[in-house]
């Protein structure tokens, strides 16, 4: 197996967990991010992992992204979709931007990184697209149409694909992180952290580093039987 991975929005939060896990499981890691140089380049200088900087909403920039990459460090074999943003706004007041700008990141984007890596995975007979979706993808959340309606369709994404990559060598698996320690979420007021935590049968939110274990499983030889799974991972705050 050629050990080459992908992990978009792979320079911070849980994606910098996910891209330093598959480094040190002996992957050569490409780590795309969107926007924050100052970012991509700290993590870089201290990881020694190489970023690349694409919008995963544009399927010709994914495209020749990946080709760079692929010219770089060789063939792609591991897909991490990870890349995601938020829009929030109660549904009333959302606007057509805050609902495509969602829409084309979360869900487009992950057919944009998907597509163009397909062909090639199916010649050699392995591949392994793994995507990040959300525990509000599963459960919904309250002013965050467009973010749950982008998660939930990451799972049936990988439920439908799944079943045209088995004969392939190809798995296809989503994972469904709960309330993580990003710096997004430990930035929201004390108050309103201790709330969620309350929701949380273990007591605690997640660490980055435990959904980067995840992927790990899922992107080795190990995980070859396991495919169109939804791994969920929230601490028992919601049950499927």
């Amino acid at each position: 197996m050629n050990k080459v991975a992908i992990v978009t929005g792979g320079s911070r939060g849980i994606g910098a967990a996910i891209s330093i896990a598959l480094k040190n499981a002996g992957y050569s890691v490409a780590a795309n991010y969107a926007g924050n140089d100052e970012a991509a380049q700290k993590f870089k200088a201290e990881t020694g992992i190489p970023v690349y900087k694409w919008s995963v909403a544009d399927y010709d920039a994914c495209a020749a992204g990946i080709g760079r990459v692929e010219a770089d460090l060789g063939p792609v074999s591991v897909l991490v979709n990870n890349a995601g943003i938020t829009r929030d706004a109660m549904f009333h007041k959302m606007t057509r931007d805050q609902w495509k700008e969602v829409l084309d990141t979360n869900l487009s984007g992950v057919f944009n990184m998907t597509h163009p890596l397909w062909g090639g995975m199916r010649d050699r007979k392995f591949g392994r697209v793994i995507t990040i979706s959300s525990i509000n993808g599963q459960k919904g959340q309250t002013g965050q149409v467009n973010y749950s309606a982008s998660k939930a369709g990451d799972i049936g994404f990988t439920k439908a694909l799944a079943q045209e990559g088995a004969r392939a060598g190809i798995t296809v698996n989503v994972i469904c992180p709960g309330y993580i320690a990003t710096d997004m979420v430990m930035a929201v007021p004390e108050k309103v952290r201790e709330s969620i935590i309350a929701q949380i049968p273990t007591g605690r939110l997640g660490e980055p580093q435990e959904i980067a274990r995840c992927v790990v499983f899922l992107a080795s030889e190990d995980a070859g039987f396991i495919t169109g799974s939804t791994l969920t991972a929230n601490g028992g705050q919601y049950i499927t």
